[in-house]
C-alpha cells in the first residue's frame, strides 16, 4: 500500500512540472555534465565557457549569421522540393497498384544508396555552385517522405474506406476526405526524419565543396584545431534542427487533432 502512494505522489509531482521547464533541467544539467568534464581533464573538449564567448564572438562580426543563413536555404530549398515531390508520388504509389510496381523499386534501389555517397557524383555531374548541394538534399528528403507517404497510404484502415463506400462516396471524396487524413501522422514522420537527413546531408556537401556555411566552417576550423568554432557550428545545427523539427511537429498536433493519441 505504501508502495503504491507514492508512486501516486511521484505521478502527480511529474505531471505538475511542464513539460518545457523539463527540457529546460534537461539541457542545464548536459551543460553542467559538458563543464564538470572538461573540467576535470576527463576530456579534450573546450569548456562551455570558451564556446559561448566564440559564439558571441562570431555572432558580433556577423559570421555565424551569414553561415547559418546559407545552410538554413540550402536545407530549405532541398527540402521543399524533396516533399513537394514525394508527397504525390507517395500517394501514387500507395493508391495505384500499377504506379507501385513501376515505381517502388527504384525508390527501394536509390534508398540504400546513401545521399552522402551521391555527393561526388553530384558534384562531377553538376559542377560546385549550389545545385549539388540542394540536390543530395532534395534526394535524401525526397527518399525519407515518399516511402513514408507509401506507408501511410498502405496502412489506412480499410474500415473507413468501406464505410465511406457504402454511404455512396466516390474514390475523389474518398482520397481526399479518408486517405489523405489517415495519412498525414505518416506523412509528417517523414518530414521530421526527412529534415535530419537534409541536414546531415548539406554538412557533408559543405564540407566537400563549399564557400560558406555551417559545414565549410567546421571544415576551416578544423584545419586550424579551432575546437570553439567547431562547436559553435555543431550548436548552430543542432538549435535549427530542433527548431524546425517542433515547426513540423506542432503542424502534426493541428493537423491529426482528430486522432486520438495516447500520453504517459
Amino acid at each position: 500500500m505504501t508502495a503504491k502512494v507514492s508512486t501516486k505522489s511521484n505521478d502527480s509531482l511529474v505531471d505538475r512540472i511542464p513539460h518545457a521547464l523539463w527540457g529546460v533541467i534537461s539541457f542545464v544539467l548536459g551543460i553542467g555534465l559538458w563543464w564538470l568534464a572538461t573540467s576535470l581533464g576527463a576530456s579534450t573538449l573546450p569548456d562551455p565557457g570558451s564556446v559561448a564567448v566564440r559564439i558571441f564572438e562570431l555572432a558580433a562580426n556577423g559570421q555565424l549569421l551569414s553561415d547559418a543563413l546559407a545552410s538554413l536555404r540550402r536545407v530549405l530549398i532541398g527540402f521543399l522540393l524533396g516533399v513537394s515531390i514525394a508527397v504525390p508520388i507517395g500517394f501514387l504509389m500507395g493508391w495505384y497498384r500499377l504506379a507501385r510496381s513501376l515505381v517502388e523499386p527504384w525508390i527501394q534501389f536509390f534508398r540504400v544508396i546513401p545521399p552522402l555517397a551521391i555527393i561526388p557524383l553530384a558534384i562531377v555531374t553538376l559542377g560546385i555552385d549550389e545545385t549539388p548541394k540542394v540536390f543530395v538534399i532534395f534526394l535524401a528528403a525526397f527518399l525519407s517522405s515518399v516511402v513514408a507517404t507509401y506507408q501511410g497510404v498502405t496502412n489506412v484502415d480499410r474500415t473507413y474506406i468501406n464505410a465511406a463506400r457504402v454511404l455512396g462516396a466516390s474514390d475523389w471524396v474518398i482520397f481526399r476526405s479518408v486517405v489523405v487524413p489517415a495519412s498525414m501522422p505518416f506523412i509528417l514522420v517523414g518530414f521530421r526524419i526527412g529534415l535530419g537527413s537534409a541536414w546531415a546531408t548539406v554538412v557533408a556537401a559543405e564540407l566537400i565543396a563549399a564557400q560558406s556555411g555551417l559545414g565549410f566552417r567546421m571544415q576551416q576550423a578544423q584545419l586550424y584545431y579551432d575546437l570553439p568554432t567547431i562547436f559553435v557550428s555543431l550548436v548552430a545545427i543542432g538549435v535549427l534542427g530542433l527548431l524546425m523539427d517542433r515547426i513540423v511537429m506542432r503542424t502534426d498536433e493541428y493537423l491529426t487533432r482528430w486522432q486520438e493519441k495516447g500520453t504517459s
